[in-house]
C-alpha cells in the first residue's frame, strides 16, 4: 500500500502543528510498513542536517531521508507555500476609535474586524503559488506508484483533485485546521471555496477532532459517514523532560508559558487580559508569550497599554533546545486559543512535567483529562485557575503527574494505524 502524500511544511521548517504532525504521523506509517511518497514546497536551498536531510532540487528530485524514513521518499518544489506570514511585513493595522479609553473587552473586539484580520492571514499571490504547486505535483505523480493521494490542509487541495482525476485513484484529505479557526467569521471565500471542493471532491475526509468535524459537516456540508476523526500523538522518544544539558537561569518568580503562533486564533489577547488579573493578585508571577505572528507587534503594545509589560517577556518563534528551556521554566502552561483543531503544544508541555490549562474551544479538550479548563473569552476564570495552580503546590503537583502519566495514551503509532485502517476500507470499496 503506497500513498502519494502532500503537504506543505515539515521539520525543521514549520510554523505551527501541521508540519510537527505530519512529522509523526508520516514516520509513524512508515514504520507500520507503509509506502509514502511525500512531496513539499520549498522557499529555498536547505542548509539543515538533521533527521531527513532536504535536498533542495526543483520538480521530481527525491530528497534523501534517514532509516527511521525508510519508507518514505521526499519531493521538493521550490515553492513559498505557508500558512501564514511574518508579522514583520505586516505591522499596519486599524483600531475603532477610542479603543484605548474603553473597557478591555471593547478593545481587545476591536482587533477581530475584518479590516485588521483578513488579508494578513496569507502572503500575495497565494492563489498563484498554490496553482504552480498543483502543476509541479502533477509531474511528480506521473513518474510515482501509488494507491491513493492523501491531502494536508487547503494548499494541497487543488493538487490533491487534480491528480485523483488524472490517476482515477482514490482521493483523502486530511483537515488540520479549517478557514473558520483561522479567521473567525471573516473567512476568505476563496479559500473556503477551495476546502470545500476538497471536502466535496474526497472518498474520505479525516479530521483531528470531533470539534473540527462537526465544523466540516455543519459549515461544509459534508457528510458525515464521510468524516472520521483521527487524534494527533505526540513524539515520545525524544523528550528532554530528564533535564537539559544547559543550565537554566535561576528562577525567583512563577513562570506562566504561552508558546504557538501569536494570532487571532490563538487568543493571545485574553492571555495577557487574565495575566492583567492575575498581576493584580500576585506580583511574583512573570509572563512568557513564545511564538510570533501577524498580532505580535499588537500584543507588545497591549501588554504596555495594560500596564504589565515589564512582566511579559516576548520570545519571538522558538525551535529546537529552546523550545524546551521554555517548557523546563514554566510552571503552567496556558493554550488560550479561540478556536483549535486539536492543539499538541499541552501534550508536550505535559511530556515536559508541566501542568496545563486549555480552552474547551479545542479538540484536545476532547480527550485530555488531567488538565484545567476555561472558555478562552472568560478571563476572568482563566486568571482564577492560573493563580490557583501557582499558589497551591498540591494542585500544580497533582495536575503535573497525573497529566504526565496521561499523555502516553497519545501516541503517532495510534494515529497510523487507524489511518491504514481507513486506506484499507477505502481500497476495498467500504
Amino acid at each position: 500500500m503506497k500513498a502519494f502524500m502532500l503537504g506543505w511544511e515539515f521539520p525543521p521548517f514549520i510554523s505551527g502543528g501541521l508540519g510537527t504532525a505530519c512529522y509523526g504521523l508520516t514516520k509513524a506509517m512508515g514504520q507500520l510498513g507503509m509506502q509514502i511518497a511525500f512531496v513539499l514546497p520549498k522557499a529555498g536551498i536547505s542548509r539543515y542536517t538533521g533527521p531527513v536531510k532536504l535536498m533542495s532540487a526543483e520538480g521530481s528530485v527525491e530528497i534523501k531521508e534517514a532509516s527511521e524514513f525508510e519508507n518514505v521518499s521526499f519531493h521538493e518544489i521550490i515553492s513559498p507555500l505557508r500558512p501564514y506570514v511574518d508579522s514583520s511585513r505586516h505591522e499596519a493595522y486599524s483600531r475603532q476609535r477610542g479603543s484605548y479609553r474603553e473597557r478591555n473587552a471593547r478593545y481587545i473586539r476591536s482587533w477581530h474586524s475584518k479590516s485588521a484580520e483578513q488579508g494578513e492571514n496569507y502572503p500575495n499571490d497565494m492563489a498563484g503559488q498554490v496553482h504552480r504547486y498543483a502543476t509541479k505535483v502533477m509531474e511528480i505523480a506521473t513518474v510515482e506508484d501509488f494507491d491513493l493521494i492523501h491531502a494536508h490542509d487547503w494548499m494541497t487541495y487543488p493538487a490533491g483533485i487534480a491528480v485523483a482525476k488524472s490517476s482515477g485513484k482514490p482521493f483523502v484529505v486530511h483537515v488540520h485546521s479549517t478557514e473558520f479557526d483561522r479567521s473567525g467569521e471573516h473567512v476568505n471565500q476563496s479559500i473556503y471555496d477551495i476546502e470545500r471542493q476538497g471536502m466535496h471532491s474526497a472518498d474520505r475526509v479525516i479530521t483531528v477532532s470531533n470539534y473540527t468535524r462537526n465544523i466540516i459537516v455543519g459549515r461544509y456540508g459534508v457528510a458525515p459517514e464521510k468524516v472520521e476523526v483521527v487524534y494527533n500523538g505526540v513524539e515520545h522518544d525524544t523528550c528532554s523532560d530528564s533535564g537539559s544539558s544547559h543550565a537554566l537561569p535561576e528562577k525567583t518568580d512563577k513562570i506562566v508559558l504561552f508558546l504557538g503562533r501569536i494570532t487571532m486564533q490563538k487568543g493571545p489577547e485574553y492571555f495577557l487580559a487574565a495575566a492583567k488579573k492575575v498581576l493584580e493578585k500576585m506580583d511574583d508571577v512573570k509572563f512568557i508569550m513564545a511564538g510570533d505572528g501577524d498580532m505580535t507587534h499588537r500584543m507588545v503594545e497591549y501588554a504596555a497599554y495594560l500596564g504589565i509589560g515589564h512582566r511579559v517577556l516576548f520570545t519571538r518563534f522558538l525551535r529546537g533546545a529552546d523550545v524546551d528551556r521554555a517548557y523546563q521554566m514554566a510552571d503552567l502552561y496556558v493554550m488560550p486559543s479561540v478556536s483549535e483543531p486539536f492543539g499538541i503544544t499541552p501534550l508536550e508541555a505535559l511530556k515536559h512535567n508541566v501542568p496545563v490549562l486549555i480552552s474547551k474551544q479545542s479538540g484536545i479538550a476532547e480527550v485530555l483529562t488531567h488538565a484545567l479548563k476555561v472558555d478562552f473569552w472568560d478571563i476572568d476564570q482563566m486568571a482564577n485557575k492560573i493563580a490557583a495552580v501557582l499558589k497551591f503546590p498540591l494542585l500544580r503537583r497533582t495536575l503535573r503527574e497525573d497529566g504526565h502519566s496521561e499523555v502516553y495514551k497519545f501516541r503517532w503509532e495510534d494515529a497510523a494505524a487507524k489511518i491504514k485502517g481507513i486506506y484499507e476500507k477505502i481500497l476495498n470499496g467500504s
